[in-house]
């Protein structure tokens, strides 16, 4: 089925109009960064995150694959907050940056497993969704397991059920040779080594999360914004994401020069100008 584009510009529209006359206050005002804790979870790695106490909605920031909580967006978002007063959590998933436990045994159950974590145990209150990548694909799961808790979801780059996508594109000979590898090689330009491999166990459990093949029973506001130049992962994604998911207010921006990363000094603008937006929204009607 065609995603409706038509009746949705209008909102794209007005809402990129509004968000670029709202003037920047926190660029260039530096506040105290908040320090690394650690979260003590029984028979589970060690989580580290971040906080800053505030207001309510909180914001929790959910990094991309193998990233973490030390990228610029992450580090803009925190700033932000810290400006406006509202509260503020990113964290590093299981075998990631400062988190105990090996990146090569995560699966996308277990970073699952350390948001869910996060949002029963770290933060109080409805939180603003916030996911980058891989993380807005972790962030569809976190809403749909806690809806109490998800007030509204910013998608950055959204790489909802991407490395099945991508496996499941794959001519047939190729897959077959990569069963019988047990691994996946795939090239890369965001780490030293050049490429990720995954395993066809890492493929198989991911496939058990995969949330663009029905409807996503999520009814809060959903911003998807993504870049038209992404060569990781193309701007479609978050047209069919914005077409499963069942919340009437749903926005779709797009970045004609954007690229994967979002992380232009311009695109943070646009991120935390989407998230102010979404804040006045959500206060004015409490």
């Amino acid at each position: 089925m065609a995603f409706p584009l038509a009746r949705h510009f209008s909102r794209i529209f007005q809402l990129t109009l509004h968000v670029q006359r709202k003037p920047v206050t926190f660029f260039g005002v530096r506040h105290k960064s908040s320090t690394v804790q650690y979260a003590a979870r029984p028979d589970l790695p060690k989580l580290a995150y971040r906080k800053v106490k505030g207001k309510s909605p909180g914001v929790v920031f959910l990094p991309g694959f193998a990233s973490n909580m030390g990228g610029k967006k992450a580090e803009a978002l925190e700033e932000f907050c810290q400006s406006l007063g509202h509260s503020y959590l990113r964290f590093d998933y299981t075998g990631c940056g400062s988190s105990e436990g090996e990146m090569v045994d995560g699966t996308v159950g277990t970073w699952k497993r350390d948001v869910l974590y996060v949002l029963d145990e770290l933060v109080e209150g409805p939180q603003i969704l916030v996911g980058s990548s891989m993380g807005g694909w972790l962030m569809c799961l976190a809403a749909i397991a806690r809806p109490e808790r998800t007030a509204a979801m910013v998608g950055i780059s959204t790489a909802a059920d991407h490395f099945v996508t991508v496996f499941n594109t794959l001519p047939i000979e190729v897959r077959k040779e990569i069963e019988e590898k047990g691994q996946w090689v795939v090239p890369t330009k965001h780490n030293e080594e050049g490429s990720i491999t995954f395993t066809t166990e890492f493929l198989k459990e991911a496939e058990q999360h995969c949330v663009l093949q029905s409807p996503i029973p999520v009814t809060c506001p959903v911003r998807l914004i993504h870049g038209m130049k992404d060569q990781d992962v193309p701007w479609h994604i978050s047209m069919q994401l914005a077409e499963r998911v069942l919340s009437n207010d749903v926005d779709v921006i797009l970045r004609k020069h954007g690229q994967h990363r979002m992380a232009e000094k311009e695109d943070i603008k646009l991120i935390v100008y989407t998230i102010d937006d979404l804040i006045d929204k959500l206060t004015t009607l409490v």
